[in-house]
């Protein structure tokens, strides 16, 4: 417990000792940052967060980052998620890509990151996961090189964007240049034969803009068989012939074709995390998301968002399955001279998503107060079909050698959800923020399953009712610091990937229930003047009905695992993140450059709090999460260095250490150091460059009971990127 309290004191101390001395004139809502204008962000570099109302959404009393993409040296060729949202504290990543997921994932406070599915994960405001109830996974991130912020809304996020515990991450695409054309470009290249190219146009005509880029990666892969090619693409066309209103169509679109390499178990991991024991395998994902949106701001007081998204996507999978786990070799059988057959899965997501809000300020005597309300109607569909007998062939390839497959089945959702929430502002400084929302979901499954050469046919509905209220509050401390709280119900339905899992080796319990529980905050935040940021913040998670995986003996004295209800849980903690500019701290003068310190801390305490497993930890829930951060900055260049450490956490209920099964386990803590610089020269050149992992850190995030292993999921060791961009 020293620890803690020394990461927060140390943390408080620094921010206190300068809030006295902070101006009392009212800080501007727009920074300008490299050409790049953010409205109601309050940031000193490179984190901030949402004023109480953005964009007709009600953020007062909220948790809230802000990350301005432009302001951090990253990797972003290649998404590293340590790098750019290393800065947000309780973040914790999945660091699978190039492993056989198309990308990372991301989840706060103790929750299960892997494809960051516990958090609503939007893109310009609207859904690109494939399911937002079903299968709430995300399989599409646009490129970080095309995104000018990305937006953080803590769990209390379900009033206005849904139930999710673990909340909302937004990425905002850049706005496009008020010239008439512009032409970027940025070709990258590092270790295992990466190639990254980005190049993106944009510009103003009258009452149209348009802005657009296409990306293309290749990487060989830093173990064998883990090489992948990936095209990505976007493209806007707004219209605004005035103020008072915008028009807007945008599409994007992901293809990839992604060799995995298999999984270790614990003995293959220690022996060499180089090797590949899996040839054969494959995943395909192509993505296409569109939407229309509409902004018309009917009088100054009165705003009308309408949003309309279209998602049809898809999942291909040919693969060596998970029988016999990660120790038995994917090899040419002697009697026949051929490989054995792989097997073929193969899932189509088609969804579309429609949200309406009204948002109105209105004044109740000397206050002026805000309201926000609408609904969101979602229908997706979802098929999925596996255990389909594949070639005995290397390549991708979906043929069936028979045209039936194992299970085929169909799922449906329908979401209908209205929600309103209001700002009284009892006085100029304090204001209390209660809010409602009402989720309808009708969920069906449709189709067979083969269960020991036994089909069983599937035909249910299933309706939910769900009530959720929250309560935020508000305290200006300053014109720029703030106090602030909240709590918000959260909800979780069981999701097909739970009930269904694509060739897992757990068993699953079929009477698995739905998820439900609550998030609440409480915090201190704000900016001294142009050289402090901090958020100082205790949290609390109780998650109730928690589905994860136990270890079981059957009656053979085999070990296997068991997906299930383990039982509630609750996660409690402390969160912290302060930067300072140092030198404008002091001086004005900038001439010899400016450096930066942040520092983002996390306690988490999360346990089960009743029934076999009380007071265990829950999984993929480390105790603690460090990163420090230094950047020198002077006349176009910057360098960062970021040290970040997690601690160790477990991938089961039973907190096992060591298991002959790979798929339950430690997940070690580990330490890992990034480098990463850029110089800007002649108005429109920059130079990247960096080095990610500097000790060739040995770790893993990861360990899974179905692709891409099973077993263990190494994350990359050393690695270099070297990138040259130009703007015309």
């Amino acid at each position: 417990m020293k620890k803690i309290y020394l990461a927060i004191l140390l943390n408080l101390a620094i921010a206190t000792s300068f809030i006295s001395a902070q101006d009392s004139t009212t800080v501007s809502k727009k920074i300008n940052l490299s050409e790049v204008t953010i409205t109601s962000v309050k940031a000193v570099k490179g984190m901030g967060y949402l004023d109480e109302v953005s964009n007709g959404i009600i953020y007062s009393g909220k948790k809230t980052e802000v990350l301005i993409t432009d302001s951090i040296d990253a990797n972003t060729a290649l998404n590293n998620p340590r790098q750019v949202m290393g800065r947000i504290p309780g973040a914790v990543f999945s660091e699978t890509q190039g492993s056989g997921f198309p990308s990372n994932g991301v989840g706060f406070r103790g929750l299960n990151p892997s494809q960051s599915m516990e958090t609503n994960t939007r893109m310009n405001g609207y859904n690109i996961t494939a399911d937002i109830y079903g299968y709430p996974e995300a399989y599409f991130l646009p490129n970080l090189e095309a995104v000018q912020r990305i937006e953080v809304i803590r769990g209390a996020s379900s009033l206005q964007f849904g139930p999710q515990f673990g909340g909302v991450i937004n990425y905002i695409i850049r706005d496009s240049p008020e010239r008439k054309f512009e032409f970027t470009t940025e070709q990258t290249a590092g270790s295992y034969g990466m190639f990254n190219s980005f190049n993106s146009i944009g510009g103003k005509i009258k009452w149209f803009s348009y802005y657009g880029y296409f990306q293309f990666t290749h990487v060989n892969g830093w173990r064998p068989n883990s090489n992948y090619n990936q095209f990505s693409g976007y493209g806007k066309i707004q219209f605004t012939p005035n103020e008072m209103l915008k028009i807007s169509l945008e599409y994007s679109a992901l293809r990839n074709r992604i060799h995995m390499p298999g999984g270790f178990s614990d003995a293959q991991y220690e022996e060499n995390i180089r090797a590949s024991y899996r040839a054969r395998n494959w995943l395909k994902s192509p993505w296409n998301v569109g939407a229309f949106k509409l902004e018309y701001n009917v009088s100054k007081n009165i705003s009308i968002n309408f949003t309309s998204s279209l998602l049809a996507s898809a999942r291909y999978l040919v693969w060596k399955n998970e029988d016999g786990g990660p120790e038995e070799p994917d090899e040419i059988d002697p009697a026949t001279g051929t490989y054995g057959n792989r097997e073929v899965e193969k899932e189509t997501f088609l969804s579309t998503t429609n949200e309406l809000r009204v948002t109105a300020n209105y004044r109740i005597k000397k206050t002026q107060n805000t309201i926000a309300g609408g609904a969101r109607f979602y229908y997706g569909k979802m098929h999925r079909q596996g255990g389909g007998l594949g070639t005995t062939g290397s390549d991708f390839d979906l043929s069936l050698m028979d045209p039936r497959f194992e299970y085929d089945l169909s799922f449906t959702t329908i979401n209908v959800a209205p929600f309103v929430e209001n700002i009284f502002r009892v006085t100029d400084k304090f204001s209390i923020t209660p809010g409602f929302r009402f989720e309808f979901v009708n969920s069906t499954a449709k189709g067979y399953n083969v269960y020991d050469n036994y089909v069983v046919n599937a035909d249910k509905a299933t309706n939910r009712y769900i009530p959720l209220a929250g309560l935020g509050l508000q305290y200006k401390t300053t014109p720029t610091t703030s106090l602030y709280g909240n709590v918000t119900q959260a909800y979780r339905p069981t999701d097909y990937s739970q009930l269904s899992p694509i060739g897992t080796t757990s068993v699953i319990d079929p009477k698995m229930k739905d998820a439900n529980g609550f998030n609440a905050d409480l915090g201190f935040r704000g900016t001294v003047k142009n050289f402090l940021s901090f958020d100082f913040g205790a949290f609390y998670l109780q998650y109730n009905n928690r589905i994860g995986l136990v270890e079981k003996t059957d009656a053979n004295g085999n070990t296997y695992t068991y997906r299930t209800n383990v039982a509630n849980s609750r996660h409690a903690g402390a969160e912290t993140y302060v930067e300072i500019n140092l030198v404008k701290a002091f001086t004005s003068i900038t001439k010899y450059g400016t450096i930066s310190f942040f520092n983002s801390f996390t306690f988490i305490d999360a346990r089960y709090v009743n029934g076999f497993y009380k007071n265990n930890f829950v999984e993929n829930a480390p105790r603690f999460i460090n990163r420090l951060g230094t950047t020198y900055a002077v006349q176009g260049f910057s360098i960062t260095l970021l040290v970040s450490h997690t601690s160790k956490s477990f991938s089961d209920a039973d907190n096992t250490v060591k298991s002959d099964d790979a798929v339950v386990g430690l997940i070690p803590s580990y330490t890992v150091l990034d480098l990463s610089a850029s110089y800007k020269f002649l108005k429109r050149f920059q130079i990247k460059a960096g080095l990610n992992n500097v000790t060739g850190t040995k770790y893993f995030t990861k360990r899974t009971d179905e692709y891409p292993g099973p077993g263990i999921i190494p994350s990359l060791r050393r690695s270099f990127y070297v990138g040259l961009g130009a703007k015309f």
